[in-house]
């Protein structure tokens, strides 16, 4: 054999030019591929790369408009009918090596049909890749072809496959308003609500420890010396953060043996309202039921003429105007003092 070679097959011309490194096919240029590697580590790659979902959809679109364009460039033959141009193109396809293809109950007037799909490249790949459901390349494939020929927007449904253990795959044609179009917006406004759900829940996740962990360093009781514990008051409280103080508060006064509890109020914010000075009686006599004696430290002018307003009795509670007040009167209660 010559540099040059050419064959005919079935009426299809086949070139080899080896000087230029050209396969002609149909006098267009061609690649020829091997299936069941070169091939299928293309499907692969892809599919690793794009995910699955849409990498699926890659190649159904991309087989629809190529079928598409081919589709129409036989419907601008005049003299070709839609059946003597499928038969055409399956041959033509058969003889490049995408497997046979069989159309059966084409009907021009209600625009079906049904394709009996077999060995097709594209199943041999799939094979190789160990699927176990078949690719939607071809079957979109000639779904565009057949959009071309009737020229109208034709789908398909598959209703069985090679890849199941069938003899051949059978796929239905008709008519649909459903286009590749519309499926590329779907898949992506499925990937954005995917996003935004993903998104939802990492804020979610991350208000959730933060809340935690507010709670956590909201409050706190320090033990400062033996049988006396500061819980320091910050912030503004609300409904729930109030409930969480006083139970925090109550359950762990015993273990700390605490005989006398010092609530700060020195680093509560402006606005201060009569639910928080609520709060402060609620914990002082709870803290008296379980026997331990409550003392105030830092009360500002703001917050002294809200608990007037709100006619809530303090006076059974020590009130001092530092924390280092309230330690010093602690210990000495005690019979101890700081030296």
């Amino acid at each position: 054999m010559g540099t040059n070679s050419n064959i005919n097959v079935a009426g299809l011309d086949f070139t080899w030019d080896l000087e230029q490194g050209q396969f002609i096919f149909e006098g267009q240029d061609s690649v020829l591929f091997w299936i069941s590697t070169a091939m299928r580590e293309f499907f692969d790659t892809i599919e690793e790369i794009s995910g699955e979902e849409a990498s699926s959809l890659v190649f159904e679109t991309t087989g629809f408009r190529q079928g598409l364009v081919v589709g129409e460039y036989f419907e601008k033959i005049k003299d070709v009918s839609v059946s003597e141009a499928a038969e055409l193109i399956t041959n033509t396809y058969a003889s490049a090596g995408w497997g046979r293809t069989s159309i059966h109950h084409l009907d021009f007037n209600s625009k079906t049909l049904t394709a009996h799909l077999k060995d097709s490249w594209e199943h041999k790949i799939n094979v190789a890749q160990g699927k176990i459901q078949g690719g939607k390349f071809l079957a979109a494939h000639y779904a565009g072809i057949f959009s071309g020929l009737f020229g109208t927007n034709i789908w398909y449904k598959v209703v069985q496959q090679q890849l199941e253990g069938h003899e051949y795959s059978v796929i239905e044609y008709f008519p649909s308003a459903v286009t590749v179009s519309d499926n590329i917006h779907q898949l992506a406004r499925k990937k954005e609500s995917e996003l935004i759900s993903h998104l939802e829940a990492l804020v979610e996740d991350k208000t959730r420890d933060l809340k935690e962990l507010i709670q956590e360093l909201s409050s706190p009781i320090i033990p400062v010396l033996e049988g006396v514990v500061v819980v320091p008051l910050l912030g503004k409280y609300d409904e729930e953060r109030s409930e969480e103080l006083l139970i925090k508060t109550l359950s762990n006064l015993p273990a700390h043996k605490a005989k006398y509890l010092i609530l700060d109020l020195t680093g509560l914010n402006k606005g201060i309202t009569q639910h928080t000075v609520s709060l402060i009686e609620k914990i002082g006599l709870a803290a008296t039921l379980i026997g331990t004696k409550t003392i105030i430290v830092g009360i500002s002018g703001e917050l002294s003429q809200v608990i007037i307003q709100a006619d809530i009795d303090l006076t059974k509670i020590d009130c001092f105007q530092t924390l280092q007040h309230g330690i010093h009167y602690a210990l000495a209660q005690s019979g101890r003092r700081i030296i």
